[in-house]
């Protein structure tokens, strides 16, 4: 969460609420419903990211890691900080548990300084601005503002410069490639068609991991 709060709810019986700077991860595994609702009047801001499980995670059965803000590792270096949701970063780790593997890392850089990031060289990875501009990759590429994302290409890194006169605050978000198919519909990503067929029909039907949903009603 960025700015305000979401309350959750899920079928299971599981519910909170996050607030800003706080994290919840979710892993759907074979199937979970949910609610999720602004928790209060005013602004709600915040980042979901949805990350695929290989094939042979997908039948797992769901679970929740809720990190609050003052519990996410940090650290900082030369007016440079980040919070390491997930993965690794200045020698800090995050108590997250990822089963496909990536990395979740939010930087604030001051004015006038900059970062480099390892990223397994294997993995696809992007950068997303929140608050101020940055120079992402070369030193001669053009500012991104506030808002953009920056897919990176291959390599085992990412340098970062943050030449204006604001600080400037984006994500890191990098995983393993499952290199597998991929058939989505919906809220369902699964590896065939006929898989789909079958998690629609268990949808439909509350069967295979659905049984909770046929009386389940959010509040």
């Amino acid at each position: 969460m960025l700015q305000g709060g979401i309350t959750h709810q899920d079928f299971a019986g599981h519910k909170g609420t996050i607030h800003t700077g706080d994290v919840q991860w979710m892993t759907a595994g074979r199937g979970i419903i949910h609610s999720e609702m602004p928790a209060g009047e005013g602004v709600h801001k915040g980042l979901q990211l949805w990350i695929n499980l290989s094939s042979q995670d997908k039948m797992i059965e769901p679970r929740y890691q809720e990190l609050l803000s003052k519990d996410i590792p940090s650290a900082e270096e030369e007016g440079v900080e980040v919070r390491v949701i997930a993965g690794e970063s200045m020698g800090v780790q995050s108590p997250v548990y990822t089963r496909t593997p990536a990395m979740y890392l939010d930087f604030s850089l001051r004015p006038s300084t900059q970062v480099h990031q390892h990223i397994p060289e294997s993995w696809n990875a992007f950068a997303y601005v929140i608050e101020g501009e940055g120079v992402f990759g070369y030193q001669n590429n053009s500012p991104i503002p506030p808002n953009h994302m920056a897919v990176l290409g291959p390599g085992n890194g990412l340098s970062v410069w943050n030449r204006s006169s604001k600080p400037l605050r984006f994500v890191l978000i990098a995983g393993q490639p499952l290199n597998e198919p991929v058939v989505q519909y919906g809220p369902f990503v699964m590896n065939t068609q006929a898989e789909i067929d079958q998690t629609i029909e268990d949808y439909h039907y509350s069967k295979n991991g659905f049984e909770m949903a046929k009386h389940w009603r959010s509040h």
